[in-house]
């Protein structure tokens, strides 16, 4: 099991924990690149805004708000995006990062990277009181 939060990298803890299970549900292999600019503020295919400070990603096919652990295959360097937008429509690549998630896996000044991409799965927790507290009067 893996605690993961909103953009962070692998290891990072903070509130707003949403637990994943660390084994893939499935694993891509491609090229990934980002984007920023002049898509900022735009709507995008789910109807989100484009904020480049979200660790967010596009992909052709994945379910919008999929989460996906994507490492850097250079520096093994990884980050935890959600899918919100289709594409990348560029031959070859598996997926677009918003800028946050691509300064995290140091990809900024190559552009284009080899990537691996898995598809995590949420954990569903049950929590159920293991002891009756006494009431208070």
């Amino acid at each position: 099991m893996v605690l993961l939060s909103g953009c962070a990298s692998i290891g990072d803890h903070s509130p707003g924990i949403e637990l994943y299970d660390s084994k893939p549900v499935s694993t891509e292999f491609g090229k990934a690149s980002y984007y920023g600019g002049r898509w900022i503020g735009r709507l995008t295919a789910n109807g989100e805004r484009y904020r480049a400070s979200d660790c967010t990603a596009a992909h052709k096919r994945l379910p919008f708000n999929t989460v996906v652990r994507v490492t850097n295959m250079k520096n093994g360097k990884s980050v935890v995006v959600r899918i919100n937008n289709r594409g990348p429509y560029a031959k070859g690549r598996i997926l677009d990062l918003s800028m946050v998630a691509a300064r995290k896996i140091d990809m900024i000044g190559d552009g284009i990277v080899k990537v691996k991409a898995e598809v995590l799965k949420p954990i569903e927790i049950i929590s159920k009181p293991n002891r009756q507290l006494p009431e208070v009067q």
